[in-house]
């Protein structure tokens, strides 16, 4: 299943409801948290129809747990299917890592160990997102602070997982930048280990600075060294669907947004 370029987008919050609206022709898609608008009620069902009547729409999951040791909950992915087919999302996505165990939640985004074993089980739980929702999925690197060995590298456990399930790259080139900076690697090296080939999509972001630690918090503008990487990957790659994440400290003046969208347009438009 081959994925189409739909441009530069940004990722939907209801506090930026009437802001997106406004700049709809700044805009080229829309991605969606799904476990905000699960489960489906009417009002939730009348605000994706008006999303989508204006938006492509691209589902992004943050509970589907495909790094746990046992299979993806069939409820919540029965829901995001449910999801994906209202919006007619073109993919579906979540990230390498797990988010429950032990039947309980764990309210953020774990790091797997990268390992054969690990890569295994994770692409067993892609595929069957990928049969079960009708539609290409991918994986998306996150930002982590800490590494639990195992014999692979970050990159040979990423590209173990997308060969053996088929699936796809989503890219979050501020993740790379705030793991290089915390753990101390170089990011350009890194992104270049990546296997390039099988990205389908980009995230970008600012984050900030939490005792020591730069938090990938998505509440300032995309900085110069995340910048600097894309132009890197431009380099590289025909940069495909790019995705600009804000989702706190919502900037006045809606135009600080805009810039970001802009400048990343500008940025793909020279892509290789």
């Amino acid at each position: 299943m081959s994925l189409p370029s739909l441009g530069v987008g940004l990722g939907y919050r209801s506090e930026l409801h009437d802001d997106i609206f406004r700049a709809r022709d700044q805009i080229d898609w829309l991605e969606l948290v799904a476990e905000s608008f699960l489960p489906l009620s009417a009002p939730r069902r009348a605000l994706l129809e008006e999303l989508a009547s204006e938006f492509m729409c691209v589902v992004h999951c943050t509970e589907l747990s495909v790094g746990s040791g046992t299979p993806v909950d069939p409820r919540h992915l029965a829901q995001v299917a449910e999801l994906a087919e209202a919006v007619d999302a073109p993919w579906v996505s979540d990230h390498f890592c797990f988010t429950a165990a032990g039947g309980q939640r764990l309210g953020h985004l774990a790091p797997v160990q990268w390992t054969e074993a690990t890569a295994t089980t994770m692409a067993g739980n892609a595929a069957t997102v990928c049969r079960e929702t009708g539609r290409p999925f991918l994986l998306e690197n996150i930002a982590y602070t800490f590494v639990i060995p195992g014999g692979l590298t970050e990159a040979d456990f990423i590209t173990t997982v997308l060969e053996m399930s088929g699936c796809y790259l989503l890219l979050d080139i501020a993740n790379v930048y705030a793991n290089a900076t915390n753990m101390g690697f170089d990011p350009f090296r890194r992104i270049d280990e990546f296997p390039l080939h099988r990205v389908g999509q980009l995230h970008l972001a600012g984050g900030r600075w939490e005792d020591g630690i730069l938090a990938d918090s998505h509440d300032a503008p995309v900085p110069e060294q995340v910048w600097a990487l894309l132009r890197h990957l431009v380099d590289r790659i025909t940069v495909p669907s790019v995705l600009l994440e804000r989702d706190a400290a919502f900037p006045d003046d809606f135009g600080e947004i805009v810039g970001d969208l802009q400048r990343a347009r500008a940025v793909t438009a020279a892509t290789a």
